[in-house]
C-alpha cells in the first residue's frame, strides 16, 4: 500500500515529526527554565520553515490516508500555530482565488482606501483576522468545516491539557512556538504580493530564487509558477517555473529576507530563465 503521494515528501515529514517527537522528550524531561529556553532558541528557526511546509500540505494533502494527514496536520499546528484546514480555508480557496482582487483577499496587502500596508501593519492585520478571516471562508466551503471544526477542538483539548500538566513546559515547547510560527506565517506572506496590482497572473508575484531559501521552505519562492498551478506538488515547481520564466519580469525576483539571505545562494535565478529558452 502506498502510503506518501509524492516520495519528495518522505525526508520533509521525518524531519518534522521528529521535532515534534524532541518537543515531546523536552516537554515531559525538561526541569529547568535554561534547559526550555535554549531548546526554544535552537528549534524556532526549523519551525519557522514548518510553516511553509504545513502550506505544501494544505494544499496537496501528504498521505494517501486521511488519518495519517490528519495525525500530521497536529504536528504542524503545534509547531505553526495554524490547524486542519485553517490555511485551506484562508489560503487556497480565499487567497488563491482573490489575490488579484485586494478588495476580497483574505491576505489583502492593501488598506480600503486603496494605499499599502506596511510590513508590520499587513503582519498584524493579517494574524488577528486570519482565523475569522477562514471562518468566513468556511461558510462557502462547508465540506472543510468538519476538519477545521473537529481538528481545531482536538488540538486545542491537546494544548489545554499541557499546559494543565505542566504549565510553564507547555508555554516554551508549544505555546510560544505555535504563536511566533502563525504570525511568521502571516508576515512571511507579505513579500509574496505586496505593491503587485495587475490582473495578470504573471506579474503579480514576487519570486526568488535563492537556493537555500528554497531547500528550507520546499520551493516557495517559485511563487509565480505557485499560483499558476496551485495544485502542483512543490517538487515540481522549479521545472514548470522554466516554461514559463520569459513571462515573468525581472523586477518580480527578489532576495529572500534576513536571515534566509545569509545562507548560500547557489547560482540565482539566472539559469533558471536562461533553461526557458534553451
Amino acid at each position: 500500500m502506498k502510503v506518501f503521494r509524492h516520495s519528495p515528501d518522505v525526508l520533509p515529514v521525518l524531519c518534522i515529526v521528529t521535532l515534534s517527537l524532541l518537543d515531546l522528550l523536552v516537554f515531559f524531561q525538561a526541569r529547568s527554565v535554561w534547559v526550555l529556553a535554549a531548546w526554544f532558541v535552537l528549534v524556532i528557526g526549523p519551525k519557522a520553515c514548518i510553516c511553509s511546509w504545513n502550506h505544501h500540505h494544505q494544499h496537496l494533502g501528504t498521505f494517501h490516508q486521511a488519518v495519517l494527514n490528519r495525525l500530521l496536520e497536529i504536528s504542524y499546528a503545534f509547531h505553526t500555530g495554524v490547524t486542519t484546514n485553517a490555511w485551506v480555508l484562508h489560503h487556497v480557496v480565499g487567497h488563491h482565488v482573490n489575490y488579484l482582487d485586494q478588495t476580497k483577499d483574505e491576505s489583502a496587502w492593501k488598506r480600503p482606501d486603496g494605499s499599502t500596508m506596511g510590513e508590520l501593519e499587513y503582519t498584524v492585520v493579517t494574524a488577528l483576522t486570519g482565523y475569522q478571516r477562514a471562518l468566513r471562508v468556511s461558510w462557502r466551503y462547508p465540506r472543510y468545516q468538519p476538519g477545521f471544526f473537529g481538528m481545531g477542538l482536538v488540538i486545542l483539548a491537546l494544548l489545554v491539557w499541557a499546559f494543565v500538566h505542566n504549565p510553564l513546559n507547555a508555554l516554551f515547547v508549544f505555546g510560544i512556538p505555535m504563536v511566533a510560527g502563525y504570525v511568521i506565517t502571516a508576515w512571511h506572506t507579505y513579500c509574496h504580493h505586496a505593491g503587485l496590482d495587475t490582473a495578470n497572473h504573471y506579474e503579480a508575484s514576487h519570486n526568488i530564487m535563492h537556493r537555500s531559501y528554497n531547500m528550507l521552505t520546499g520551493n516557495l519562492g517559485y511563487h509565480t509558477a505557485h499560483h499558476v498551478k496551485p495544485k502542483l506538488h512543490w517538487s515540481k515547481l522549479p521545472e514548470f517555473h522554466a516554461t514559463i520564466a520569459d513571462r515573468i519580469p525581472d523586477h518580480l525576483y527578489i532576495e529572500p529576507f534576513f536571515p534566509m539571505n545569509l545562507l548560500p545562494a547557489g547560482n540565482g535565478r539566472i539559469p533558471q530563465r536562461e533553461a526557458s529558452t534553451t
